[in-house]
């Protein structure tokens, strides 16, 4: 043992005068990167490798106390960043310069075991499950749910991690395997995909997860022999392809179903988990499972609400000479449905409507409102065939007083085609709304200006004008929501001055790719609210006007 002992000397502040030849040996380094440098700062580790905080540090103890001192469980770290599990001595020694400390040290089986450990104190315990509380409920993606798991647990944990989970249909699904080494965090995708089904009978531990068991520890042994299970089978050659072990393993619950199962496993490191292990285990796939279980209930209110769109948004008619488009994009952040709408409907004088609207919010309730705005505007626009002003004043007085609806910007437009000349003309009324944008054929972009009058819902009473214009032959009509154009960051103004400047670019494209193409140049980037379009293009002027008459999509609801 005396040939194995090292030896350092310190100074009152703790740093190294004097070393052994042998303490060089053992830790691997040279005199010039020992000599004056802070001895707890460059060797005390904990045993997992960590710094440990000075007061944490038993060989500082007995520095601050100047009383002699000695233990174990301490790690010293080496010149090429392996640890050196150690015993320890510490004694003080006055001088005249002052109070120095010798350190005595050799390598001890105690420690090396200690060393090979992952210990949390409680206090860290607790760090590390609000961390994982901040991170995962933070966000509503469950494959960010999922890469969000690594970092926390690796290697603070285990060298390997694996996540398990289920669909909606029951089938399991190998979502993530990690790896941390050297390097950092390293994903093997080829170690995930499709996994057998879970069999009611089998006792493995991954199988009484998936079915919601208790968290159990695991090893290669556990699935030697005969498999009892495609799971079985699968397992086996994860612990052979990893090198793992040990693992745990816990179930990930989520509010009424599992929703698969978490596994933490050891290969570089040689200690094997404990039943200490698996309550903080436990502790971190409740957390993961309320996080995953929050994402797939907004995820199922996506897909419910994207269904009740489709149904709300009506189809586009068909008008004999006049392109039509429309387009809606929901509230990055929200429902895949919200209050933006349009609507195109033919009217009592042979002449065609066409309506958009915002209704406060971005969310079913929203949506709901909406439907019943139209419905209305639709019955009231049949009624005042030639007076958009007209429709909307009553439109605005039953919203007050027989609806509980918020308020709402619309433009309710008339579009006619005077039957001898061809001439097409566009009458309308705006409650609130940003102005439609026409765009000629040769590229020159206007918006139509008229008075926009107080939105609706307001409760005030507002006398409404109906303006008018005549629409060249082979031009654009644009109508569009406050979404398109402006956002948190940007105001109104320089989004209208984008918005018209792109369309004028974009005219000679397709309807459909004018739209695409405005939604992507002109749409900001951190845009919180959801996006409507409607958009049609005039003919060409003909020699042979011909009356307009529209035609439905089959099944359409007038």
């Amino acid at each position: 043992m005396v040939g194995d002992l090292g030896a350092y000397l310190i100074d009152g502040n703790g740093r190294i005068v004097a070393v052994s030849e042998r303490a060089l040996a053992l830790l691997r380094r040279g005199s010039e990167e020992l000599l004056g440098q802070d001895h707890h700062e460059l060797l005390h580790r904990g045993p997992d490798g960590s710094a440990l905080a000075r007061a944490q540090c038993p060989v500082m103890d007995a520095v601050v106390s100047r009383s002699a001192s000695s233990g174990d469980g301490l790690c010293f770290l080496r010149g090429d960043g392996s640890l050196l599990p150690v015993h320890w001595t510490a004694t003080p020694h006055a001088g005249d310069e002052g109070t120095a400390v010798l350190v005595l040290f050799h390598p001890g089986e105690v420690a090396a075991e200690a060393a090979t450990a992952v210990t949390l104190s409680e206090l860290e315990r607790l760090a590390l499950l609000a961390e994982t509380t901040t991170s995962l409920t933070s966000t509503l993606d469950e494959d960010e749910i999922v890469a969000r798991l690594a970092p926390l647990v690796l290697p603070r944990l285990a060298d390997w991690m694996v996540v398990d989970l289920t669909d909606d249909t029951g089938d399991v699904w190998r979502t993530r395997v990690v790896h941390h080494d050297h390097r950092g965090l390293d994903r093997r995708p080829e170690l995930e995909g499709p996994m057998p089904a879970v069999t009611p009978q089998s006792p493995k531990p991954l199988s009484r997860a998936l079915r919601g068991g208790a968290a159990s520890l695991a090893g290669p042994d556990v699935y030697l022999g005969e498999p009892d299970s495609g799971i079985a089978v699968v397992q086996r050659e994860l612990f052979a392809a990893t090198g793992m072990h040990s693992a745990a393993i816990a179930p990930v619950r989520g509010a009424r179903e599992i929703l698969g199962a978490l596994t933490l496993g050891r290969s570089e490191n040689p200690a094997a988990f404990t039943s200490r292990d698996l309550t903080l285990l436990e502790d971190i796939t409740r957390r993961a499972g309320l996080a995953i279980s929050n994402s797939r209930l907004y995820q199922r209110q996506r897909r419910v609400s994207e269904t009740m769109q489709r149904h709300l948004l009506p189809q586009l008619p068909q008008l004999p000479g006049v392109q039509l488009h429309a387009a809606y994009l929901s509230a990055p952040d929200a429902s895949q449905v919200g209050g933006d709408w349009y609507d195109v409907f033919p009217l009592s004088d042979h002449a065609t409507a066409l309506v958009i609207g915002d209704v406060v919010g971005h969310d079913l309730e929203a949506a709901a409102g909406m439907a019943q705005l139209r419905s209305m505007l639709r019955a009231l626009a049949w009624s005042h065939p030639g007076q958009p002003n007209r429709a909307v004043e009553q439109l605005d007085n039953a919203m007050t007083r027989v609806t509980d609806l918020p308020m709402a910007t619309l433009i309710y437009a008339s579009l006619s085609q005077d039957a001898a000349t061809g001439v097409w003309t566009l009458a309308w009324t705006n409650a609130g709304h940003p102005p439609p944008l026409l765009v000629t054929g040769d590229g020159r972009a206007d918006y139509l200006q008229a008075p926009s009058t107080l939105l609706l819902g307001s409760g005030v009473t507002a006398t409404r004008s109906t303006a008018q214009a005549l629409l060249p032959p082979a031009s654009t009509l644009l109508f569009y929501t406050d979404g398109l154009i402006e956002s948190p960051t940007r105001g109104i103004d320089p989004g209208m001055s984008q918005l018209r400047r792109h369309a004028a670019a974009l005219v000679h494209h397709t309807l459909e790719g004018f739209c695409a193409g405005l939604l992507e140049r002109v749409r900001p980037q951190n845009n919180t609210d959801d996006v409507a379009l409607l958009a049609l293009r005039l003919p060409p002027l003909a020699s042979e006007p011909q009356r307009s008459s529209m035609t439905w999509p089959a099944g359409a609801a007038s």
